[in-house]
């Protein structure tokens, strides 16, 4: 049994310590070549933990603190960090993402209200741009606050506004994140039942990996504010 405990405990694979960095997308590509398997027993320990659905934020918090790891070139052992980090946190990231699915699904619902009423109305036309601007706004804020979340220790209050500044200061690299994960999953419905184990294999890590990945300018020490 002890390849089966080898498989989840020991450290992820490296990198050489010569070898020239790569650089954006690039970057993006060679981290995800070199660590595609964590990815996908990531994928599969966050399904696991999401099995009893109250514990989905703990398990994405998770999922995050990992691929933040793997990111950062740090040392990963994914099962004890996956595990500490599900314990850490449970309750913050409950009520983060409640409250990022609460913002989110009103700017939402304010959006498809306002799309019905201006074919009878253009007046409502400028209440829509903003509620899409707004939509977009919170939707980056939200994927910042994941990340800063499982990257400095922050009260909610201050948390909450780093990551509106964030999404302010660079909102392009995250919106270009957002956009790959919206292609993951329109990728699994076009070409379904041939992508059916997209989401079993690689779908949801993948995804809070491009998140992690687009707020890799995050450091670990706490500054004063997001510059």
């Amino acid at each position: 049994m002890q390849w089966l405990e080898g498989l989840w405990t020991r450290e992820g694979a490296g990198i050489d310590k010569d070898a020239p960095r790569p650089t954006g997308l690039a970057l993006f590509f060679d981290i995800l070549k070199r660590e595609w398997w964590e990815l996908v027993k990531l994928n599969l320990l966050f399904l696991i933990a999401s099995l009893p659905l109250v514990t989905i934020p703990a398990a994405t918090m998770a999922t995050a603190r990992v691929s933040r790891s793997i990111v950062s070139d740090e040392n990963t052992y994914l099962l004890r960090d996956f595990l500490e980090a599900f314990q850490r946190y449970a309750w913050r990231g409950t009520v983060l993402m409640l409250a990022c699915a609460a913002m989110t699904v009103a700017c939402a619902y304010a959006v498809i209200s306002y799309a019905k009423a201006v074919p009878d109305a253009l007046i409502y036309s400028h209440p829509l741009a903003i509620s899409l601007v707004m939509t977009l706004f919170i939707s980056v804020s939200s994927a910042y606050a994941i990340v800063l979340t499982v990257t400095r220790d922050l009260p909610l209050t201050s948390l909450f506004r780093q990551a509106a500044l964030l999404a302010l200061v660079k909102p392009l690299p995250m919106l270009a994140a957002l956009a790959f994960v919206a292609a993951l999953w329109l990728a699994h419905i076009l070409f379904y039942p041939v992508s059916v184990f997209m989401p079993v294999t690689i779908n949801f890590s993948l995804g809070i990996f491009a998140i992690c990945f687009a707020a890799r300018h995050i450091e670990k020490r706490d500054p004063q504010g997001a510059h």
